[in-house]
Order: C-alpha cells, then structure tokens, then sequence
C-alpha cells in the first residue's frame, strides 16, 4: 500500500500512519524492538538511518530505502509504501460440533463473536431454531496499536483515556463490519440482530466495553470485571436492533478469559471422563486440567512467535505462508499454503522448521545452532547453514529478492514459546497430582492450534510424551460457547457457576519455577 505523507511535526512515521487507521506490522508499540514495521521511502526526504535500523535491517534494504517507521521521521512530503497485505488469511471458523438446546423464548437473530488477540470471529444465528447462518473472519482491528495484550495494555498506559477511545473504536468498528457481512449474506437487516454474545480474553472484554484495561498489566494483575456483563450495544456503538444487548462472558482471572470459560464449557471438562488437558494456542497458551473432579489453570506468555510474528520471514497464516517444512539428503521441501511460491513463514511453519533443524543435528537441544564446518563437504547440512557475520543461520528458500532464513534469534522465540507452555502443563500436572502418563485426553483448541501437526508438537516437546491417539482438535471452541450463550440463559448461568469452579495457578509462584522452565527449554 502506498501512501503519501506531508512533513510539518516531530512524530514518525509510525505514528503518523497510526493516525490514518493505516495497516502496520507492530509488535513492540514502536519502542525499536522487534523491526516488523518496515516501510519503504518512494520519494522524498526522510531523517538518517539510526543505529537501531542498521542492527535490525539488512544492508540490501537499507540501501533500498527500507525504513523502520518507528524509528523513521519525514522531512516534507513523502510517499511510503507499507507492503501491509489484509487478504487471503487463513482462519479457523469451525468450533465443537452439536446442536445446542435453545431457549423457547429466543427468536430472531444473534451474533456469536469471539474476539481474539489476534482474529476476530463472528457467525450469525437465527434464534428461532438456533442453526447457524454465514461467518466472517479478520484480522483485529486493534493489531495497529500492538500485536499482544500487553502491547495494547502499555499503548493505554501511554496515551491514557485517549488510547481506551481508540482500542474500543477499532473492535467496535471491526464488529459492525462482521454484523454488517454475515447479515448481507443472510439477505436480512443488521437491525435484525437482538443479542451480541462476545466470547474473548479478559483484556479484549474490557477493551470492547471501554474499560481502562492497564490494571490487568500491572501487580496485583486485578480487572475491573470477570463476571458476565450485560450491556447495551447502542452503549458501545455497536450495531443492532433498538433494543440489541450485549453479554460478554464471564472470565475466571486477568489471563484466563471467556474465550476459555467457553471453550471448557462446550467441550465439557467439567463431566468428562477421564484427565483431560484443555490447551488454547496462541499468544498467549491458556491451560485448563481436569483431574479428579477439580479444575486447575494457568496462563503461559507464548508470545507472538507461534503465529508467525517477531520472526525474521514470519507471516500470518496466509497464501504463500509456509505451513509444514521436511529436511532430508534430498533437499528441503516447503509446504505453501495455496500451493505457490513462498513468502513467509507462519506458525505451524516456523515450529515445523525448528523440529527439522533439531531432527537433523543442525540445531542441538539447547537451541543453538551447529556450525557449517561441524559437518563435512557433501553432508547436505552443511549447505543448509551460513555465517551472517559471527551469527548463524539456516537457509531455507532463496529466489530473486526473496530469501526465508531462521536465525538463532527465531529458534530462541520458539523456544521460549515451547518452554512457557511446557512448564505450565507441568505444574498443572503436579497441582493434579497427576503424570503425563494419566493424561486421557489434550483438546487443543483456538486459531493457531487448528494448523498444528501432533508431529510438530510433540517431537519438539511442546506436548508432554502421549501418544497421537490422545490428541483432539477442538477448533474454535471460544465462539461456538459464544453461541450456545447466546441460544440459552441457562448457559449463560452455568458458564458464570463454571468461572468459579475453575482454580487459577500463577505459575511465577510456583516452587523451583525457573528452574523447570529452563529444563523446558530443551528441545
């Protein structure tokens, strides 16, 4: 996307393309970390390139112009060019099957929504016989102002009242998009829409109502609501009938959200038999145990990287994105996602590309890297691995611009997603009483978790040692709770009795964590 800047202030691009409502890559919030905001200069004069830049760009796009917009100020009229593409993402939109028994008294329509740090989901249901009607999926709007929760809690910690306006404009505007296209398709009128029922985590509920989210962010980590919340959609500006309200799902904790609730509500942990680890993959991993009649979970800081962000050729899961990697003696084959030429990385790609680099010795346990030399001239490894000064990297994929590298700075990403989710199911297990062995059941659920080969998971050790055969994909199970709410008071009521029943472990508490943390960095 091109666009064109006037100079005249001191803020930078960044900022400046904030203030359009333009699409940005921006994981940091602008604080010069993780060099996902690349623009390119077109035409005009633009401020020196900064020691930030030169670590985080290579030389070819420095000397192409390709800026940080950060890190970047224009000195008169510019014309940038974002390279930010918002087509062709690949969403999970199914969640657990099965009718849920509605209420006599429901008619007409609702809108079953779950909010996601990173996507958004909202289907349509016609409440006279609770069937589901057309869905639509997008990236969140609130991706602007930070690719995760904490990132959006420190973008209000900034910018105050000014920034609680913001976050709530950009979801409430996403969702009138999505009632406005499920109804469109459905031929019938957004004023048609009677009840919103929003399933999300506890900092996109509080952001969706306009409620200042930055205590969640800080020591005692305490929101302002984990109840179920009746609202007026006309309060937030949300589109409907006259009368539409609003009922955002109760939460258990600050980072055990609704989305969670929901899912543990549809998929039954309370009355399953058997252990059953719940597991919701995403930037952040909620965990949930069920064992013994009780209901342990805690919350993991996964980070962006198993979503293909904060990696150096990482992309959302989209055409060209890579979804699964094999390394072998004859040669490396990619797996695309719409069958063409590579462009990226996503998640299930990355963690696919970081099993194979163990598998085949080219990355040890520990995550490091070998070296080209470790091997010897015509071992297909050894022409996998360059040096890009002292560093190391693995070269996967090379044609005219395009080169997808994995850097130790990308393996170290994963590694800590792997050792925060690890390390939560461990202490679960033990608060369980339980073994890895006990283990009956893993539901893995949410966007990222529905691409994800059990290969990947477990030969990394993501998931504790169980065999295939236990493994489940639950889909998105946060917006079919979102329905069976929206069809049923009594749900909505046993969800709220749920919450309760659902016991948070905060994992920094618990004894020796660190020291299980870092064995479960290992690969």
């Amino acid at each position: 996307m091109k666009v064109q800047l006037s100079g005249g202030d001191d803020r930078n691009l960044m900022e400046r393309l904030l203030e359009k409502q333009i699409p940005l890559a921006n994981s940091c919030n602008g604080k010069g970390t993780c060099g996902k905001c690349k623009v390119k200069v077109v035409s005009g004069t633009i401020t020196d390139v900064t020691d930030t830049e030169r670590r985080l760009l290579t030389e070819k796009e420095v000397a192409g112009r390709m800026r940080l917009a950060c890190m970047t100020k224009a000195q008169g009229e510019v014309v940038i060019e974002t390279g930010e593409v918002e087509e062709d993402h690949v969403f999970t939109t199914g969640g657990v099957e099965g009718h849920f028994k509605r209420d006599a008294d429901k008619h007409g329509y609702g809108l079953a929504v779950d909010i996601g740090t990173t996507t958004v989901v909202a289907t349509l249901v016609n409440m006279d016989d609770g069937t589901e009607g057309p869905t639509y999926a997008q990236i969140n709007p609130q991706k602007t102002y930070g690719l995760d929760v904490l990132t959006r809690i420190t973008y209000e910690t900034e910018h105050k009242e000014a920034a609680i306006s913001q976050l709530q404009k950009a979801i409430v505007q996403g969702l009138n998009e999505a009632a406005t296209a499920v109804c469109n398709e459905a031929g019938i009128e957004v004023t048609e829409i009677t009840e919103i029922d929003v399933a999300a985590n506890c900092t996109m509920l509080h952001m969706l109502a306009g409620v200042d989210a930055r205590p969640i962010g800080r020591a005692p980590y305490k929101p302002a609501f984990t109840d179920g919340q009746k609202l007026k959609a006309r309060d937030l500006g949300l589109m409907g009938a006259a009368g539409a309200m609003v009922y955002l799902l109760p939460s258990v904790s600050a980072y055990i959200g609704a989305d969670i609730v929901a899912g543990v509500y549809v998929c039954d942990l309370r009355h399953s038999p058997g252990k059953t680890l719940f597991i919701d993959i995403g930037t952040n991993g909620e965990l949930v145990l069920e064992a013994g009649g009780k209901m342990y979970s805690c919350s993991c800081a996964a980070g962006p990287a198993l979503e293909g962000m904060n990696i150096t050729s990482g992309m959302r899961a989209a055409k060209g994105a890579v979804e699964d990697v094999h390394i072998g003696p004859d040669g490396i084959r990619l797996d695309v996602i719409g069958k063409g030429k590579p462009h990226g990385l996503c998640g299930s790609g990355i963690l696919a590309v970081v099993r194979e680099l163990v598998r085949t010795g080219l990355v040890t346990r520990r995550g490091a890297f070998a070296r080209p030399e470790d091997f010897e001239v015509g071992d297909y490894r050894r022409d996998i691995l360059r040096y890009n000064g002292t560093k190391r990297e693995a070269l996967l994929y090379s044609s005219g611009e395009t080169e997808l590298l994995v850097t130790q700075s990308d393996v170290r990403q994963v590694q800590l997603a792997k050792g925060a989710i690890r390390s939560g199911i461990e202490v679960l297990l033990s608060h369980g009483g339980l073994t890895y062995e006990d283990i009956d059941k893993v539901l893995i659920a949410g966007q990222f978790g529905a691409h994800l080969p059990a290969e990947s998971l477990l030969q990394i050790g993501l998931l504790p040692p169980v065999t295939e055969e236990k493994l489940a994909y639950a889909g998105n199970s946060a917006k079919s709770g979102a329905v069976a709410a929206l069809l049923s008071d009594k749900v909505k009521e046993d969800m709220e009795d749920l919450a309760k029943h659902i016991h948070y472990i905060e994992l920094g508490s618990s004894d020796n964590y660190e020291r299980l943390f870092a064995k479960c960095l290992l690969f």
